[in-house]
């Protein structure tokens, strides 16, 4: 891995270590397949065996690690039922959510939400995928809690950690100047405050990624398991 952890010694390390290796397998940093090493991690990072073996356990948990008796931990492969999963629980609850918005979109939100837009375009127009993806989180969230439901998308962020993988290697491999469109059919809905037209929108954009999976799974079958 490249990037270093910024560490807070007052606080709990397990936490922290687990997040920061967390980030680092849902960008790719980690690929699947990658070995863990307690030993490395904890003399890179500075402290004990304990805390980075901790942070191991809640990786396994999270479906992101394995044991492989004899041989160590494992970075998991992304799983397909699981990405699929979270996509339709995503936009089940989205799609609700959006519908909450556009009865409630102001020109405060709304002008808000066009920024968001024009970072994303920055990002693209960059080409830092990473960037983006961290920006289409946020812009989600944004309609989540401006319908009054942070709590709903903290749930979906439980949930979607392989679909996170998934989305990162398709910002990278696509043209995703496309879903810089489709948040804009979305704000527009909103600025209608047509509910049907906000729902249609989130939608199908919610659905761009089954038009992506196919080929990147034929591609990099090494990457999946069912």
């Amino acid at each position: 891995m490249t990037m270093q952890p910024n560490i807070d010694f007052t606080l709990s390390t397990a936490p922290q270590v687990h997040e920061w290796l967390r980030d680092a397998i849902l960008r790719g940093e980690l690929p699947p397949g990658a070995r863990l090493s307690e030993t490395e991690i904890a003399n890179r990072i500075g402290v004990s065996r304990q805390p980075v073996r901790e942070a191991f356990i809640r990786l396994t948990a999270d479906g992101l690690a394995e044991v492989r008796p004899q041989r160590g931990t494992y970075i998991r492969r992304i799983s397909l039922a699981a990405v699929l999963s979270a996509r339709l629980i995503r936009e089940a609850v989205e799609s609700d959510l959006i519908r909450m918005v556009a009865d409630l979109a102001d020109d405060r939100l709304l002008a808000r939400l066009d920024q968001e837009i024009a970072q994303q375009a920055q990002a693209v127009a960059a080409g830092d995928a990473e960037t983006f993806v961290r920006l289409d989180d946020r812009f989600h969230r944004m309609l989540a809690v401006a319908a009054g439901q942070e709590a709903a998308w903290d749930v979906l962020e439980g949930l979607k950690s392989q679909m996170n993988r998934l989305r990162y290697i398709t910002a990278r491999a696509f043209d995703i100047q496309k879903l810089i469109g489709q948040h804009s059919e979305i704000v527009e809905g909103l600025r209608q405050h047509d509910p049907a037209l906000a729902e249609a929108a989130m939608r199908r954009h919610l659905r761009e990624l089954l038009n992506d999976l196919p080929g990147i799974s034929d591609s990099r079958p090494e990457l999946f398991i069912p």
